[in-house]
């Protein structure tokens, strides 16, 4: 079962750019703790308005590639535990961007949807 909590994640990560791709994989009222987030974000309109912000203040190009990596996934009935390291790669000579991630998930019928998500920045 743990199996499929990472390939969970790792086909959210797969779709990232195609926000209704993305966001299947995410429960409409999630809450959300983000390192540039000042406050817990409550449902996908708070995500929407994040992700609008952070698209206004990027400077350079987008990371070539954004995956997780170094899984830890446990499962407790319908309920899901995945924590892993997120890392953005970049194709000039910036490092690497990395955070540490903790997503909550819940048994959706057959699929599993992050009911909270947990993201901080690491150097």
């Amino acid at each position: 079962m743990t199996d499929d909590l990472t390939r969970t994640i790792s086909a959210m990560y797969r779709s990232l750019g195609d926000r209704p791709a993305f966001d299947a994989h995410l429960h409409p009222d999630l809450t959300i703790w983000e390192s540039d987030a000042d406050d817990l974000l409550t449902g996908l309109a708070a995500l929407h308005d994040l992700r609008d912000r952070r698209a206004s203040h990027r400077s350079g190009p987008p990371p070539v590639s954004v995956a997780p990596e170094r899984f830890h996934a446990e499962s407790w009935g319908d309920t899901g535990l995945v924590r892993y390291v997120l890392r953005a790669r970049h194709g000039d000579d910036r490092p690497d961007d990395c955070f540490r991630v903790t997503d909550v998930l819940r048994r959706d019928g057959d699929t599993w949807r992050i009911v909270h998500h947990h993201a901080e920045a690491v150097r």
